[in-house]
């Protein structure tokens, strides 16, 4: 008895250190998936740098309220779930997981927790949706370098039309 006890407060433990650590944790229920599919999932979630866990939910509810997330109750966390805890980037879970449910509709987004705030279902979509850091700061040097290049392009033309004028 006193084995099993010690067993689960350091999965709390574990749990609890992964919440405080990750800059965003999405529940989501799994249910239906095989075996090949969640290795598939896993396997996405790594190359991001993204780690998913499955965890009882009563352990998950103890963590979460040490850590002071009230909103994983008995309401909200029940069923088959699995975590994704995004170390670097806040969006990666949720990114990752939405595309994965394109393709398998099984899966649900439950809820999550990014940078220290609860979002629900709807709320975790929303955070799926936007572009990688990377596309935005692609998007950000396309914007800063289009009124520079349209200038330049203006130059070239005015040189190119008065040389034109002068033979």
């Amino acid at each position: 008895m006193r084995k099993a006890v010690e067993v689960k407060s350091g999965v709390v433990a574990e749990i609890v250190e992964k919440l405080q650590k990750s800059c965003a944790a999405v529940v989501v229920d799994y249910k239906g998936l095989t075996v090949e599919e969640v290795t598939e999932l896993r396997k996405k979630m790594r190359e991001a740098g993204v780690e998913y866990k499955v965890y009882k939910n009563t352990l998950v509810r103890r963590a979460a309220k040490e850590v002071g997330i009230d909103q994983f109750n008995d309401e909200l966390l029940v069923g088959t779930n699995a975590i994704a805890f995004g170390y670097e980037d806040p969006v990666a879970p949720a990114r990752i997981l939405k595309e994965f449910m394109d393709s398998h509709p099984k899966m649900q987004l439950k809820m999550g927790v990014v940078e220290g705030e609860f979002y629900n279902e709807a709320q975790i979509v929303e955070f799926a949706n936007i572009p990688s850091r990377e596309v935005l700061i692609a998007k950000l040097l396309g914007s800063l370098k289009a009124p520079v290049s349209n200038f330049a392009y203006l130059i070239d033309a005015l040189i190119k039309k008065q040389e034109g004028q002068e033979a």
